[in-house]
């Protein structure tokens, strides 16, 4: 892993986000499942949807200095670093987080709900968008100008709730041309939808999607800080 050596020589201002927590674990979701990852995990969130498993995140959380983050995360030996929320584009702050981790030499991915504008977030970043459904109770929220800022690298996520979301979600991706933007995921809500039922509509419909479990779940159930 190469990072700058001494990362706070290139910290020309002080940036602080507020945090609910930080942790060194396998990473659950998308291309990069099972690889260790640190997450930096911000407080605040617009949204409520009704599967929601971080409203811990909602309102809890400290107040942190870039220099107090990389103090903390130095010791986890990995270049991949996932930051997530609740909703973290949230707080204005996070963009200039996103930058100075790239500019340190990690690798980043954002957890984003989409519903807040992407546009200005750095184009090193690996932007995971999640599409909400009806079965999420925030469909409305939805941002689909998002889409026009996706690269090839980026990723959109759909968690499915039902049979209905299912449908609702191909829908979606036919009619925005979604696959010839970048990989999209698939996940069933944790203990709602049968893994194994969403797999074989997956396969009867030849539907170009990856389908993902929450690996950290599977292993650890909603335990916080894994």
């Amino acid at each position: 892993m190469r990072l700058v050596k001494n990362p706070f020589s290139s910290i020309q201002e002080e940036i602080e986000v507020i945090v609910n927590e930080i942790f060194y674990s396998l990473q659950g979701e998308s291309s990069r499942v099972g690889l260790p990852t640190i997450f930096i995990r911000l407080t605040g969130c617009p949204l409520r949807c009704q599967y929601c498993d971080t409203e811990y995140a909602f309102t809890n959380g400290e107040k942190v200095s870039l220099k107090t983050i990389l103090n903390k995360i130095k010791k986890f030996p990995t270049k991949y670093i996932t930051v997530t929320g609740g909703e973290p584009l949230a707080q204005k702050s996070c963009y200039k987080l996103l930058t100075k981790l790239c500019d340190i030499g990690y690798e980043v991915s954002l957890e984003t709900s989409g519903a807040i504008n992407i546009s200005d977030v750095d184009k090193r970043v690996k932007k995971i968008v999640d599409i909400k459904t009806p079965g999420s109770s925030e469909v409305e929220k939805n941002n689909f100008k998002n889409l026009q800022y996706l690269t090839t690298k980026d990723e959109i996520k759909f968690v499915i709730c039902d049979k209905a979301d299912y449908v609702w979600a191909k829908k979606e991706i036919i009619e925005k041309n979604m696959d010839g933007i970048c990989e999209i995921c698939f996940s069933p809500v944790y203990k709602t939808l049968m893994p194994s039922k969403l797999a074989n509509w997956i396969l009867k419909d030849q539907l170009n999607v990856r389908m993902q479990i929450q690996l950290h779940k599977h292993l650890w159930g909603d335990t916080p800080g894994k």
